[in-house]
């Protein structure tokens, strides 16, 4: 960017114009000479000095108005930012228990579902450390806490029931995420718990994983994820091949609250994919990463540079001035 300190010196261009005005007026009169005869000098066509008598003049104005652009201080501005950031540290902790498959929230199972709204909502995370929790009858780290959201994203996608022995421990999923997140120091340690049953396995009980997890300062969002009532589960049958059963949806809503208010989150119930993005939505909400940006501009001189230039211009006119339009007294 550029910027004129001084720009009140721009006043006195009004001079430019005016030193024009009456130089032209003052070379309009036409001196006389007397002689017999001047039909010899009207066939003398003039030359090139005659068309460039005035540039000499014009030097001098440009020289002028580039000493007065220099009073004035031209400066070039470079603007930086100085961004500071109070990152959050947040662990997403998946089911990938057999019960996810059950599909009401068409057209995707619960998993499919899952997984596309939390990748748009590490997608939409700025300068955040994400990390991943996949439990089933165990837990295990997916992926470590993390700002390449490129990778965790792939690993998301790697996800599939199955990957883990069957059965539902939360207890221990809960115990893992506090692992990861105990030791940060961000600002905010969040974990984002995304279920959809009861915990029956593992060693470890979820209220007391909540308890250790709320001594560490760690925010506990739980999400209870499944319709009301009976959801349609595929089975594959090695007589009939894929066929479809209802099952009762059972989540341990009282469990899950527990957890939130304990460590002072809050829990969620998704019944359908609108409802999970609205969750992950809000959420995305509630934990907003600060950011303060301080933004100055550094200027540099360049008034040098016109009156380097207004020397030349002045210099190449003494020069045609005592050369190509030297007068003879």
């Amino acid at each position: 960017m550029m910027r004129l300190a001084y720009p009140f010196f721009l006043s006195l261009l009004i001079l430019i114009p005016v030193l024009l005005f009456w130089y032209f007026r003052r070379h309009r009169r036409k001196a006389t000479i007397r002689f017999s005869n001047i039909g010899l000098l009207k066939q003398i066509k003039p030359g090139l000095g005659h068309h460039l008598r005035h540039s000499l003049f014009l030097l001098r104005l440009a020289v002028i108005a580039i000493i007065i652009i220099a009073l004035a201080r031209p400066q070039s501005g470079r603007t930086e930012e100085e961004i500071t950031t109070e990152g959050i540290d947040i662990v997403l902790i998946l089911d990938v228990s057999s019960s996810m498959l059950a599909e009401d929230f068409r057209p995707k199972n619960r998993i499919q579902a899952a997984k596309v709204v939390a990748t748009d909502f590490i997608e939409g995370r700025r300068n955040d450390r994400i990390g991943m929790v996949v439990f089933s009858g165990k837990s295990y780290t997916q992926c470590p806490l993390t700002l390449d959201y490129g990778i965790l994203i792939n690993f998301m996608k790697d996800i599939e029931v199955g990957i883990i022995e069957d059965g539902t421990a939360i207890g221990l999923a809960i115990a893992n995420a506090v692992n990861r997140l105990k030791d940060s120091e961000a600002k905010s340690k969040v974990a984002i718990l995304l279920t959809d049953g009861r915990n029956n396995a593992g060693e470890i009980d979820p209220i007391t994983a909540a308890k250790v997890a709320k001594t560490f300062g760690i925010k506990f969002y739980t999400v209870g994820v499944g319709t009301h009532g009976e959801a349609l589960y595929p089975v594959d049958d090695p007589f009939m091949g894929k066929r479809y059963v209802r099952m009762p949806v059972d989540i341990d809503e009282d469990m899950l609250k527990q957890v939130a208010n304990i460590t002072e989150g809050q829990y969620f119930r998704a019944t359908d994919n609108q409802s999970l993005e609205n969750i992950f939505k809000e959420i995305d909400g509630l934990e907003k990463t600060k950011i303060e940006v301080k933004q100055y501009t550094r200027y540099s001189e360049l008034f040098t540079n016109w009156l380097w230039a207004a020397l030349a211009l002045l210099l190449f006119e003494l020069v045609l001035a005592n050369t190509r339009f030297r007068k003879i007294p």
